[in-house]
């Protein structure tokens, strides 16, 4: 079988990022960026506004992938686009237990349900403070 390909926005407003709380297995109960499996006919970029919407009432505006991350013995790919909140709303989707934005020192590092997400975070902080977004490519395990 083709691997399943994930989508999913790393969302900031000012200068915070939005992050969601679990309440669906696996992992539920743990931090997470909006993301879910892209679906038949639909663009990568579309599926991770849907995603975001869905889980975190967020509207948002893509700016450019930020993370291609590959799980091979989980058969995922996973796609974190940058993308800018539109008005700093969110609010819980049914895939939510809570949804909130974070600064860099707020971030739950210790409570994050997947690597994708860890990974995407620290590019996005490092590239910030570098003041200069890239595109990076990572994978589970890391080496």
């Amino acid at each position: 079988t083709n691997p399943k390909i994930v989508v999913g926005a790393l969302a900031f407003w000012e200068n915070k990022v939005l992050l969601c709380k679990r309440a669906i297995e696996p992992r539920k109960g743990f931090w997470n960026l909006p993301a879910g499996y892209l679906e038949d006919f639909e663009k990568a970029e579309d599926g991770a506004i849907r995603e975001t919407m869905e889980e975190a009432g967020a509207v948002i505006e893509i700016i450019q992938p930020l993370v291609v991350y590959n799980i091979p013995q989980a058969n995922q790919i996973y796609i974190h686009f940058l993308a800018k909140l539109i008005d700093g709303n969110v609010d819980n989707g049914i895939e939510s237990l809570e949804t909130k934005l974070f600064t860099e020192d707020e971030i739950p590092w210790n409570e994050m349900a997947f690597t994708s997400s860890a990974f995407a975070l620290r590019k996005f902080f490092e590239d910030r403070k570098a003041g200069n977004f890239n595109t990076h490519l990572g994978a589970f395990p890391e080496k």
